[in-house]
């Protein structure tokens, strides 16, 4: 008698063993799919503001045609939609207008400037600061030209 209880007590002690090993790779696998989900809600989707163009001339214009315009195209090449959220220009002879909607990776939108001569003869430069969530600090725009 004292031959089988040895033996049923063994036998439960391997089933044991071989439980908590079942269990250890459980525990594993878990610890795996966790880790490769949180990888992956790790990674920092941002948005990166860029321009084919930052700076334009408009070389010589007359103070009497009035105001002048230019639209910058603004990228996104990120991976997260990019918000325009200030645009400021230098002096109040420069005037922004800007997309107002997120501009999704990939797109596109538009930053249009207009300069206004009237009583500033001579040459200028002027810079347009774009602040978004694309950039820390501000994207500079600039325009030069020469009133006549």
């Amino acid at each position: 008698m004292g031959a089988a209880i040895q033996f049923f007590i063994t036998f439960e002690a391997l089933i044991i063993k071989k439980q908590r090993k079942g269990m250890k790779q459980i525990i594993l696998i878990f610890t795996a799919i966790l880790f490769a989900t949180g990888a992956t809600f790790a990674q920092d989707n941002k948005a990166v503001i860029a321009a084919d163009e930052t700076s334009f001339d408009f070389g010589n214009i007359q103070e009497d045609n009035g105001s002048v315009t230019h639209t910058f195209v603004i990228k996104n090449d990120g991976d997260a939609p990019l918000v325009l959220t200030r645009v400021i220009a230098s002096c109040g002879c420069t005037t922004p207008d800007w997309t107002k909607e997120p501009i999704e990776p990939g797109g596109t939108g538009d930053i249009k400037i207009a300069y206004n001569p009237k009583g500033r003869p001579g040459s200028f430069a002027k810079t347009i600061s774009v602040y978004s969530n694309g950039k820390s600090g501000s994207f500079v725009l600039t325009i030069r030209g020469d009133v006549q």
